[in-house]
């Protein structure tokens, strides 16, 4: 058993090793990591989560690492969460984004943790929310949670940040994939990278176009920009930068960011609660009662909707 509490302290001093300890709990769903969790909580709600998310090939891992070296030219501390396929093996992290962000390395101002989504729709992986609680504990100023890149799930990352950036490149067909994926309605900042390729200005004047086309907004809203970016040259990264601290100042003074901040928390709550019912519900697999319920529905004596109600009601009472 780890202790839990000198493990918080040694992340809150910066110890890398202590922040992956606290992670890996997360990711096992260690049975410390209700303790975990409560150690962390009077510790959390400082760290600004940004969400990447693209399709593959737009450049997101280049486009994290330029951001990661503008915040830490600002001297704040950031945390790094790449989401990642899962080994179909070893159920590990696939792509292994720390190998890419390896110049980040040995920056004692930098945590970077591939995660695997085994097998997680969505883009993200199921501990996201809590190791996104422990960097911030960590102490880290900004928090960048880099997505798999799966296309149409990825709206998900919108219900984990702060701050949604959705990166597309010219000639992949972004235009018509933004309009299936439903990325125009989760980006808050929209980036076109490798914006010196041919067909960047036009990228970035259909997406513009497209924004115009959806849901109207009134004096005040926020109308996200869009930056064109050659991440691999750390061109017009300082604009992103700029767009999201004025995101954020938006967000603050309109009583966004709380307002998100209390539905992330709300959905944690509801994941975490529907988890533990599918925990016991699988563990009635075996059960008499919902063999006798099964047994009901095939003879046309009970509908299926009256035995799960029958069903909720005996895991309520047990």
């Amino acid at each position: 058993m780890q202790d839990v509490s000198s493990l918080v302290a040694q992340a809150r001093e910066g110890r890398p090793r202590a922040v992956a300890r606290l992670i890996s709990l997360v990711e096992g769903a260690s049975p410390q990591l209700r303790e975990v969790m409560a150690t962390l909580a009077p510790l959390t709600g400082n760290a600004y989560v940004v969400g990447l998310t693209g399709s593959p090939g737009v450049g997101k891992s280049t486009s994290t690492s330029a951001l990661v070296t503008a915040y830490r030219k600002q001297g704040k501390r950031v945390g790094v969460l790449a989401v990642d396929p899962s080994s179909p093996f070893s159920g590990g992290a696939l792509l292994g984004d720390r190998v890419r962000m390896s110049e980040h390395s040995s920056d004692p101002g930098v945590y970077i943790r591939s995660m695997a989504t085994r097998g997680h729709l969505g883009g993200l992986a199921w501990a996201a929310p809590q190791a996104i609680r422990v960097l911030d504990a960590a102490g880290c100023d900004v928090v960048l949670v880099e997505t798999v890149g799966v296309g149409q799930s990825e709206v998900e990352i919108a219900s984990q940040a702060d701050t949604s950036v959705v990166l597309l490149a010219p000639g992949m067909g972004d235009g018509i994939q933004a309009a299936k994926a439903g990325i125009l309605e989760i980006g808050d900042v929209y980036v076109v990278n490798k914006a010196d390729r041919d067909g960047a200005d036009a990228t970035a004047r259909e997406l513009n176009h497209m924004l115009g086309l959806g849901e109207a907004r009134g004096p005040g809203d926020w109308r996200p920009p869009i930056v064109k970016t050659v991440a691999a040259r750390a061109e017009g990264v300082d604009e992103v930068v700029e767009a999201l601290e004025k995101h954020r100042a938006w967000m603050e003074e309109h009583g966004v960011l709380a307002e998100r901040r209390l539905a992330r928390a709300a959905r944690e709550v509801e994941t975490i609660a529907v988890t533990a019912l599918r925990e016991r519900i699988g563990d009635l697999h075996g059960d008499r009662h919902l063999g006798a319920l099964a047994e009901r529905i095939v003879a046309g004596e009970l509908d299926p909707y009256r035995a799960a109600d029958e069903l909720v009601a005996g895991l309520t009472e047990g």
